[in-house]
């Protein structure tokens, strides 16, 4: 039952149709899966985006210059005096001053002075019924406080530091690539390992079977052997719905179809490559090498360069002004309806005197923050310390484990060749053999492992030495 059960889960992992088999190496994994990482994608386009923020820090030390346009409409015009002063002006005719003049010249002149009068009267009233109002602006900052300057530098400083937080991901994800690559290695090899125990059982079954019949082995010999088989075939299909799963997981990384048929380069080697040693560095070499570390230095110099910022806030700022305007109706020429302008330039200042010493707490708050960014690069390089250190006693370790389970193997292998001899010849129990079976299969598999642990171990202590 169990291994139906197994058969189907085999079937439910394999791709409707199979394709040619892509034979894959340790490289192309990395390039695959750095071309197709999301989170590489989104890195890099952070650092893009960093980049413009760069060219907008750098427009401040341009002139900002900008044109403006508007229409008012009004329902009333305004006048310049009182409605009691411009009804005596429509009503100058009307008045005892008017008919003493009339007398004296014997003629009706009302009606030409009240004409006067209301001439006067719509000369202090200003037609602004439409208005139409257009300038053309410049600013241009001739003095800031060092504000556009260091604005501009930690913009500098944030597209490097995009650039690390990259090389970090990247690093990280090709760690994670060459895990789960050497993993399905060591999976294919205890496949393999699997396939040649499961044949070994099955001859050593057919052997039992014949001594049986020549009485040189008893039932009990032949149970033991078919217990063993079933066990090892079992075994044989976990091991490769192993490998299918650990594929899926491999392709899924490299961005690839989950059910494309690959085979890598390393798995049917018949020992895992054993890989150089890494060099020695000295602590200040691998801290130049480490994204993490550089991070961290960018960071506390961007937190240098804002307590600069906030200083600002407490210097004079200078800036150049410049103005062209035109209105209709204008006043240019008396209070006429049609378009004029004109120009103006000027210089503005301001000097901050106190605001509660706001600024002050400002640049106190930023130095803080400074000193934990340097605190925690300290920590940091303390930490890859040791891990380096760490990584170089497992490295030690992993090749003397390797070195002893060769030893075991080739002992284990003599072991299971004497005992299969002397149960063919009768004269050694299946018992014997099955054990020396299982050693030679706990040896070889313990050697597949050592060395698979061996590589892992390499490529994190490069990793943490290089960089890369």
């Amino acid at each position: 039952m169990k291994r139906l059960i197994i058969t189907a889960v085999s079937l439910t992992i394999l791709p409707p149709l199979a394709g040619a088999t892509e034979v894959l190496t340790l490289q192309q994994c990395r390039d695959s899966a750095a071309a197709n990482n999301k989170e590489l994608m989104i890195a890099r386009q952070k650092t893009i985006m960093a980049g413009y923020d760069k060219n907008i820090a750098m427009a401040n030390y341009f002139p900002d210059v900008s044109v403006s346009a508007a229409y008012l409409y009004n329902s009333r015009n305004p006048k310049l005096i009182s409605r009691e002063m411009s009804d005596m002006l429509t009503s100058l005719g009307d008045n005892k001053i008017a008919e003493l003049l009339g007398k004296l010249t014997s003629t009706d002149i009302s009606g030409a002075i009240n004409a006067i009068g209301t001439e006067i009267d719509n000369f202090f009233e200003l037609d602004m019924e439409n208005v139409f109002i257009g300038t053309v602006s410049l600013r241009q900052p001739i003095f800031m406080g060092g504000k556009i300057v260091n604005a501009n530098k930690i913009a500098s400083l944030a597209e490097e530091l995009s650039e690390t937080q990259y090389d970090t991901i990247y690093k990280d994800m090709v760690l994670e690539v060459d895990n789960a690559y050497w993993q399905t290695v060591m999976i294919a090899n205890k496949q393999r390992l699997a396939e040649r125990y499961n044949t070994l059982l099955e001859q050593m079954l057919h052997d039992t079977e014949i001594l049986l019949n020549e009485g040189l082995a008893t039932q009990a010999d032949l149970l033991a052997v078919k217990v063993k088989a079933n066990e090892a075939e079992l075994t044989l299909s976990k091991a490769t719905n192993g490998l299918a799963l650990s594929k899926m997981l491999l392709c899924k990384l490299c961005g690839m179809n989950p059910y494309k048929d690959i085979e890598l380069a390393d798995e049917k080697a018949e020992s895992v490559p054993v890989p150089l040693p890494c060099p020695i560095s000295s602590d200040n070499e691998i801290f130049k090498s480490r994204p993490e570390i550089r991070s961290l230095e960018l960071a506390g110099q961007i937190y240098d360069r804002k307590i600069a910022i906030e200083r600002a806030d407490m210097m004079p700022k200078i800036m150049l002004t410049a103005n062209y305007l035109v209105t209709n109706p204008n006043i240019y020429h008396g209070f006429e309806n049609r378009f004029a302008g004109t120009f103006n330039a000027g210089v503005a200042i301001n000097i901050p005197i106190i605001h509660g010493c706001e600024t002050r707490q400002k640049v106190r708050k930023a130095q803080a923050e400074a000193t934990i960014a340097r605190l925690r690069m300290d920590d940091a390089k303390e930490m890859i310390s040791l891990q380096v250190a760490q990584l170089r006693k497992q490295e030690e370790e992993a090749a003397e484990k390797l070195k002893m389970a060769g030893g075991n193997l080739e002992s284990a292998e003599e072991n299971l060749r004497t005992a299969t001899i002397g149960y063919n010849e009768g004269v050694i129990p299946a018992n014997t053999v099955l054990a020396a079976q299982t050693a030679w299969v706990k040896a070889r598999s313990e050697w597949i492992e050592a060395g698979i642990e061996l590589q892992i171990t390499n490529g994190k202590l490069s990793s943490a030495i290089s960089g890369k």
